[in-house]
């Protein structure tokens, strides 16, 4: 026998033997399980057999043997079985009129060893340069690796034609419903019906967001025999191009392990995460609302004759926000208005307390009350309503005497700077915000000189566990008097250092003439 080059190549490009180097450079770059195959020819020119000429990458064929090793023998000497079987006959057809043939589902078996082995592929075969291009996609390891992968994972598959109502399963959905394969997919009502009632709603859910387009994903518990088990159902549509939906079709995996072998240490792992979020969340929402209740200004503000500077510093070490708050404005009558509190607590109900103290002051000062007494027995009734418990101190300095009348409840003393020293305003008593409906303010006064420095500020800038109180508020003290022998420093020289563990609101207010 003889090698045929009888079949013609495109115009310009060798064909036969002489295109071998060629295909071989060719078919050497292709990840794939492909041949070429030259036709061998009878001493009575008809086609005998077929060489083996070039061969993909992935060149090893169902016994194993490499590209090598069959490179250069016959179809009828490597696989004898396949001689006058529908694959040699498609190789005969192709290359005779040229039109591209395909083998679907093609089973070869072979017996090695006293073993019979036997696999499936999917081939398709072209005319190529006088030879045959075959291509062979195994289908069997594709079948086996979806079945360990849904194994595996206890995965399975489904799909379901809503024109005709047909449903389609993969093997892992047999097993994940224990269902026998001959008896074919459930119907949509018997999986429905396998749906434990306190998931149905959940069921309802996965239809309706499906109907909005988006992908579900969500875990029912369905009874399968005598058991329950917890699926995940992974579900989408397809639709046709007026967008109605045509196809449903799922993953689903078996989580029952997953949700029934959790331990008591994963569950309060996850509870405490919850709580992190929580007090995050929780956070932040204090923290906004603080922001939109008591914004603080950056530079000094001016008040008339009074120069103001509000500084707020959250805790260092502290996910949780505070009730620390202040205000500074100038009163209808041309008097300013000086105040700081602190809320007792923390998080979200502090900040909702101290945004009903600010804006209540806010309306009492509006509608002409300006005496710190009165409007500290307020702010108490106020707190008793709220059932919560705060400290404040009130100071109205009047421009037209020069005095700053105020009151305290349960308070840091202000401190006043002037003229190179400084030190707390006389003590006054004065319970704490909501402790009592019969506590009185009774009011304390002092005059102010221009130049002088009027301190407020909340406990947190003072009690620090890490050091002395007093050492603390000495060197404050000191800082101050410095502050108002110097009428060219700023008032941003007492800007405290924040505390680690509490919040600290200061307002520093200084006389200009």
């Amino acid at each position: 026998m003889v090698e045929s080059g009888a079949a013609p190549g495109p115009a310009g490009l060798p064909t036969g033997e002489a295109a071998t180097p060629f295909v071989r450079e060719l078919l050497s770059g292709l990840p794939a399980s492909c041949t070429w195959l030259l036709p061998v020819t009878a001493a009575d020119g008809t086609v005998a057999d077929f060489r083996i000429a070039a061969v993909g990458t992935r060149a090893d064929d169902v016994a194993g043997r490499s590209g090598q090793e069959r490179v250069g023998r016959t179809m009828a000497e490597l696989y004898p079985t396949l001689v006058g079987q529908p694959l040699w006959q498609l190789y005969h057809q192709v290359l005779a009129d040229g039109t591209p043939g395909r083998l679907p589902d093609f089973r070869y078996t072979t017996e090695q060893l006293g073993i019979v082995a036997s696999s499936l592929f999917d081939i398709t075969v072209h005319r190529a340069c006088g030879g045959l291009l075959v291509y062979w996609q195994r289908l069997d390891e594709d079948l086996r690796r979806l079945a360990q992968t849904e194994t595996l994972g206890s995965l399975g598959w489904g799909e379901t034609d809503l024109t005709t109502g047909e449903t389609t399963w993969s093997p892992g959905m047999y097993q994940i419903f224990e269902r026998d394969p001959a008896l074919g997919p459930l119907s949509r009502r018997a999986q429905a019906e396998m749906v434990i009632e306190e998931d149905q709603p959940l069921r309802e859910t996965t239809w309706q967001i499906l109907d909005s387009g988006t992908i579900s994903d969500l875990t029912l518990r369905v009874r399968v025999g005598d058991q329950v088990k917890h699926l995940r159902l992974v579900a989408d549509t397809a639709r046709d191009p007026a967008g109605h939906p045509v196809k449903v079709y799922g993953v689903v995996q078996d989580v029952t392990a997953r949700e029934t072998t959790r331990t008591a240490m994963d569950r309060l792992q996850e509870q405490l995460h919850t709580q992190e979020l929580t007090m995050v969340a929780e956070h932040r929402l204090a923290g906004r609302l603080q922001q939109i209740i008591q914004p603080v200004p950056e530079d000094v503000v001016e008040l008339g004759c009074v120069q103001a500077l509000v500084r707020y510093l959250p805790a260092e070490n502290s996910v949780r926000v505070g009730g620390d708050w202040y205000h500074a404005l100038t009163l209808p009558t041309g008097q300013v208005l000086l105040a700081v509190g602190d809320v007792v607590g923390h998080g979200l109900p502090a900040a909702t307390a101290m945004a009903h103290l600010r804006y209540s002051l806010t309306a009492w000062t509006s509608v002409g009350i300006g005496d710190p007494a009165q409007l500290l027995r307020h702010m108490n009734t106020l707190c008793l309503q709220l059932n919560t418990t705060a400290t404040a101190v009130i100071a109205v300095y009047d421009p037209a005497d020069g005095s700053l009348v105020w009151a305290r409840a349960g308070h840091p003393l202000p401190l006043l700077g002037s003229a190179g020293t400084a030190q707390p305003l006389p003590w006054l008593d004065g319970l704490l915000l909501g402790a009592s409906a019969r506590a009185d303010y009774p009011p304390g006064r002092v005059v102010l000189r221009p130049q002088d420095v009027l301190l407020l500020y909340t406990d947190g800038l003072t009690e620090r566990r890490e050091g002395d109180e007093q050492q603390t508020l000495d060197a404050v003290t000191l800082a101050l008097a410095e502050l108002s022998g110097d009428a060219d420093r700023p008032l941003a020289t007492l800007l405290p250092r924040p505390n680690p563990h509490d919040d600290t609101c200061v307002l520093a207010a200084r006389v200009r003439r």
